[in-house]
């Protein structure tokens, strides 16, 4: 990777693992507006103790006063390729580490690292190495977006190594992943698409439509047989036509998908955000960030696999061809956009960013709300939506200095 002007080093923060919050006395953050799935309450309080969301508070708790501030549940990015200047796709685990912690740092407790097209020998290895972090708990598991994606709507993804979703290569990646593999995007009207969907349904890995020249028919077959995901929607696929919908409105109309939508102003034009809104509804659309090294660090060139971009005002794009290649969004200015620009509810945003996406990873029993004995993964946002302070596991990544 290149790095851009002005960057600040490759030092590995010493952690991102919040330390065991052991000895501490449990915390009440009181007097915030609380989003909790049963509504919004005014003048609430979460409790804290240890690690975990309690009910009640002990006596030898310590209240903090957060009145004016919003409480919302810590955010969950189930697509995601880096940051901070590092590189799930292709750094060493120092820098995974790094990139994680950058996200954190924005709101998202909880990631899946998403890899780009290779060589398989090469996503074997890189799921080896990224499964270590999921069973340390850095990462909430993997994401495989190619090589088993359609050369028509490749993206920024390198086309001589694209290839059909052959049951067995997309079996080799599962294997590798060491039961940490969460999801694998697939173009499934390409030979063998079908079987695979079938494969990684019936091995609890999500199999995602996306980087497709699907039909509306073929997209469906795609979901009879256990497609539950729609990778980026509207993006790398085919534009919905009143004679050939395609994938779009297939994705849109069932209620076994779930869309993802990457809200940075530059991906989506705002109606097409309220299209996918208002024809999924808000239980079934996850924001994503689909960030690549430059999110949370700068403009410049990177490597994203093995194709060059260029970053420039915080858009990434391909120095050949000028494809978007992913983004360098976080996910509070996500959050933030939602709110005050794309004029959704708290509550819905709330949704698309941390239960839908912990529900999909099938782990809403411990993440995505803030309620007794959950995970106390937290976000606090001022008056404007802007990030405040961050707490993962009960320790804050994002001190808010509340005094």
């Amino acid at each position: 990777m290149a790095t851009p002007s002005g960057a600040r080093g490759t030092a590995r923060p010493a952690t991102t693992s919040p330390q065991p919050a052991t000895g501490k006395a449990p915390l009440v953050l009181s007097g915030a507006t609380v989003v909790l799935p049963t509504g919004t309450v005014k003048d609430g309080r979460v409790i804290i103790e240890g690690t975990r969301i309690t009910g009640s508070a002990p006596e030898n708790a310590q209240v903090k006063d957060v009145s004016g501030y919003t409480l919302v549940p810590g955010f969950v990015d189930i697509h995601n390729h880096g940051g901070g200047g590092a590189s799930f796709t292709s750094g060493t685990a120092d820098d995974v580490v790094r990139g994680i912690h950058t996200h954190r740092l924005h709101g998202t407790t909880t990631l899946v690292a998403s890899t780009v097209t290779g060589d398989m020998d090469f996503l074997a290895q890189r799921a080896g190495l990224l499964s270590e972090l999921a069973e340390q708990g850095d990462i909430a598991g993997i994401h495989f977006e190619g090589p088993f994606i359609s050369p028509c709507r490749k993206g920024a993804h390198s086309e001589e190594l694209l290839r059909d979703p052959d049951p067995a290569e997309v079996r080799k990646l599962i294997d590798a992943a060491r039961g940490k593999a969460r999801m694998v995007t697939l173009a499934t009207e390409l030979p063998g698409g079908i079987d695979s969907v079938r494969l990684l349904a019936e091995h609890g890995v999500i199999a995602a439509i996306g980087h497709t020249d699907a039909t509306y028919e073929q997209t469906v077959e795609a979901i009879d047989a256990g497609a539950t995901v729609a990778t980026h929607l509207f993006n790398a696929m085919p534009a919905l036509g009143h004679r050939t919908p395609g994938p779009i409105a297939a994705l849109l109309e069932d209620e076994r998908i779930t869309v993802e939508l990457i809200n940075d102003g530059t991906h989506l034009h705002p109606a097409a955000l309220q299209l996918a809104f208002h024809h999924a509804g808000a239980d079934r659309v996850a924001f994503i960030t689909d960030a690549m090294d430059a999110a949370g660090f700068g403009d410049g060139r990177y490597m994203l696999g093995p194709l060059e971009v260029e970053v420039s005002e915080g858009v990434a794009r391909l120095v050949e061809g000028g494809s978007i290649a992913g983004s360098t969004l976080t996910q509070d200015r996500a959050f933030q956009r939602a709110v005050t620009v794309d004029r959704l509810s708290v509550e819905d945003t709330v949704a698309a960013l941390s239960a839908n996406p912990a529900r999909l990873l099938g782990m809403y029993d411990t993440i995505g709300s803030l309620e007794p004995g959950k995970y106390a993964d937290l976000v606090l946002l001022d008056h404007q939506f802007a990030l405040k302070g961050v707490m993962r596991r009960g320790e804050w990544v994002v001190d808010p200095q509340l005094g």
